[in-house]
């Protein structure tokens, strides 16, 4: 499962996330939440409309799930590391994982604090909409790793 902040504006950055989260229903139970991006002002309280998405977003997690907050201040995954973590639950039977992105103000330190596991998916600080087109195709390969597929090439 994915939640997210907002909803894609671009169309072919909001096409490409389609297509990538359609895929990956062949390897893996799969969900893509959005919530409601607050509006920013220059008389917003930032920190309110933080904690308010990030409250939209714990809002939508089933309880059970494995929380990973995907931010900036997370560890590097590669996608082999994706992978494993995601077959390892799989054998184990755990009920899931919900990734978590914020918008364009980030996570809460609620979520983070929250959070099982916290990743960054570049040293680069991307765009909310970019993260969730990346972080579902890291999925959709992490699937075709687990299965043996040819998708990824592997070093």
């Amino acid at each position: 499962m994915i939640v997210s902040v907002g909803t894609p504006k671009m169309p072919g950055l909001a096409e490409a996330i389609r297509d990538y989260e359609s895929r990956l229903a062949h390897y893996f139970k799969f969900e893509s939440l959005e919530v409601r991006q607050q509006r920013i002002t220059p008389s917003a309280d930032t920190g309110a409309l933080v904690e308010k998405e990030s409250q939209a977003l714990l809002d939508k997690v089933e309880a059970g799930l494995e929380l990973i907050a995907v931010d900036e201040r997370g560890a590097p995954w590669t996608t082999e590391q994706l992978a494993e973590h995601l077959g390892k639950l799989a054998v184990e039977s755990k009920p899931g994982i919900a990734f978590l992105i914020g918008g364009p103000l980030g996570l809460s330190s609620g979520v983070r604090g929250a959070a099982h596991q916290m990743i960054s998916l570049s040293a680069f600080t991307l765009p909310h909409e970019m993260a969730r087109l990346l972080l579902a195709e890291q999925i959709y390969r992490a699937g075709t790793i687990l299965r043996g597929e040819p998708y990824h090439k592997g070093r």
